[in-house]
């Protein structure tokens, strides 16, 4: 498949990014090659301000870097402009309706973006506001993140049908959202857990019909050697997410042997990369040699949430 010049079979026609689930194959494809068209232009100094004059609004109630940046600089490389909204900046923390903060919002600016805790919250932005809205990240998914790293997946390996990406670590948003894009994709999944901390059944249950139809195959198991034979690619995220601290070192002990190292990637493939959502913490989930080693394809992935959510936002803003 060449996604570089890849055609779409139908237009675009969806109007937020709440979860991968909500997308079909050839929308995210098609989120996919426009992504790699914008990368290859900024990459030669060409100029694409298709959202000259637009404004997004940021709302974060979870601090971030990479969420932050990769939208901000986005928008400035596509002509418009980005509004940073905390939640000590704007009155959602002293209890106005989310349904209040839509329709105001949707009068000033072409876009919203939230990154937050409960997945009701970009939903209903949506429900009730008029305009583009973006999930930056919830406790159930991160759909930005995914389309990021089978993006890197796909520059790396040229392709999805017969790969195999082999997740290791909590059954979290990254997790479920992975777990979603490879299903429609065709690209095999293998997902390692500790018995406890796998994806919720229905996020499963979701990704095993889609499976169906693409022609992949989903695999969850409580062993990672499992998990990562054979794999192009194996992920790991932190054991414990933002706003999950206090049960840190309960997961530590349930996570012992679940450490992505050099033993575990040489039981996958040979030219196998590793990927991490990042931000890391050496020595837990992934060893320095790993993640700083010739394998690690990281920064190549944060990197690339700038061009996914560049094309994301052209598609569901531009013309709005």
């Amino acid at each position: 498949m060449d996604l570089y010049n890849y055609q779409p079979v139908k237009n675009f026609e969806q109007k937020h990014m709440l979860r991968i689930q909500d997308y079909s194959a050839d929308e995210l494809l098609t989120v996919l090659g426009l992504a790699l068209k914008l990368k290859e232009e900024k990459k030669k100094g060409i100029p694409h301000p298709h959202l000259q004059g637009k404004t997004l609004a940021m709302i974060f109630t979870k601090s971030s870097t990479r969420t932050r940046v990769s939208f901000e600089a986005g928008m400035y490389q596509l002509g418009g402009s980005a509004l940073f909204l905390s939640a000590d900046d704007i009155q959602l923390k002293r209890g106005e309706t989310i349904s209040d903060t839509a329709k105001t919002l949707s009068r000033m600016v072409d876009g919203i973006m939230i990154r937050t805790f409960a997945q009701s919250d970009p939903e209903d932005l949506a429900k009730y506001g008029s305009v583009p809205v973006i999930n930056g990240l919830t406790d159930e998914a991160h759909p930005c993140q995914a389309l990021a790293d089978i993006m890197t997946f796909y520059e790396y390996k040229g392709g999805f049908a017969g790969k195999k990406l082999a997740y290791i670590g909590d059954g979290n948003n990254v997790a479920n959202s992975l777990l979603a894009i490879c299903a429609k994709l065709g690209v095999n999944i293998s997902v390692a857990c500790p018995k406890g901390y796998t994806p919720v059944p229905a996020i499963m249950a979701g990704a095993f019909e889609d499976a169906k139809e693409s022609g992949s195959n989903v695999f969850l198991t409580h062993d990672p050697y499992k998990a990562v034979e054979d794999a192009d690619a194996v992920y790991t995220d932190v054991w414990a997410s933002m706003g999950q601290e206090a049960g840190a070192a309960e997961k530590h002990k349930a996570f012992e042997g679940f450490q992505v190292n050099g033993d575990l990637m040489r039981h996958a493939k040979s030219d196998a990369i590793f990927l991490h959502c990042l931000p890391a913490h050496r020595g837990e989930e992934v060893t320095e040699d790993v993640i700083d080693g010739p394998q690690s394809a990281v920064f190549d992935e944060a990197e690339n949430r700038l061009h996914a959510q560049k094309a994301l936002m052209v598609l569901l803003m531009k013309g709005k």
